[in-house]
């Protein structure tokens, strides 16, 4: 199965996104609401998803949909099960106060496994995708491309970690567990959402680990992480729809901060 025509798409998409979202970025009228879970959504968010549900709905109006802020809808073709799964803007929090690390994560599923994904981060001008039989790129603010690999690095003595949110491990209960694998690491920093991933798949780091995902904030790093070598499953073992604590690595390391964990 080759996978060309929707990659274009899935670049398309984030080409539109691209559009909206920068020109709400730091707009003094942006319209900030909380909800319900507590998380923070803005007209750019809701604007974004409107626009790629309807690019969807003309260009792929059998495929299913999974978006974070107005749910699901599901696709009426045969064959292979087909869904996108969007978040608009991750890294919400970021946007609203004007931090240009955030993006929009597009992905595609058949049968319940992504297959590929583009994340575009258009205020940091950046962009990462990957498919089978494409595998996992870049394009950096140069407009140059290159092809993403991870890391060799099969020491935790010389790795670097990133995590999210101290709170979040803490409410976890695990947050014993991270200062002890920070003690054994060589480094740690918390560069947030999106970005640790594709540092990640990039090379430049070698372990991610968050808590309190959802579908929509997971799907397009999967693609990325793995064609560039790395492994991505839940912290507790194998990556599931409903997995909300996550572990990303370069793989050769993989198993021994698993364990850390476990």
């Amino acid at each position: 199965m080759t996978y060309s025509a929707d990659l274009a798409l899935a670049q398309e998409l984030a080409d539109i996104s691209d559009s909206i979202a920068l020109s709400r970025f730091q707009a003094l009228d942006l319209h900030v609401e909380t909800k319900p879970d507590a998380s923070p959504v803005t007209d750019a968010d809701r604007s974004v998803e409107q626009a790629l549900k309807a690019k969807l709905a003309e260009a792929r109006p059998n495929d299913s949909l999974i978006g974070e802020e107005f749910g699901n809808s599901t696709g009426a073709g045969e064959g292979p099960k087909r869904t996108w799964i969007i978040d608009p803007i991750d890294g919400t929090a970021n946007y609203m106060r004007g931090v240009p690390i955030w993006a929009s994560l597009i992905a595609l599923s058949i049968d319940g496994k992504v297959v590929l994904s583009v994340v575009s981060a258009p205020a940091m001008g950046r962009r990462w995708w990957a498919a089978p039989g494409v595998g996992s790129w870049t394009r950096d603010i140069d407009g140059n491309q290159r092809e993403l690999k991870v890391s060799a690095i099969d020491d935790l003595a010389h790795a670097s970690m990133s995590y999210n949110n101290l709170q979040l491990w803490d409410q976890s209960g695990q947050l014993p567990e991270l200062l002890n694998l920070s003690r054994q690491v060589w480094r740690t920093r918390a560069y947030g959402d999106f970005f640790s991933y594709m540092l990640l798949a990039e090379g430049a780091l070698e372990i991610v680990t968050e808590h309190d995902l959802k579908i929509y904030d997971i799907a397009a790093l999967v693609p990325i992480v793995e064609l560039a070598g790395g492994e991505f499953s839940a912290l507790n073992g194998p990556l599931t729809d409903s997995t909300s604590s996550v572990l990303a690595t370069n793989r050769k390391l993989h198993d021994v901060v698993m364990a850390a964990f476990n």
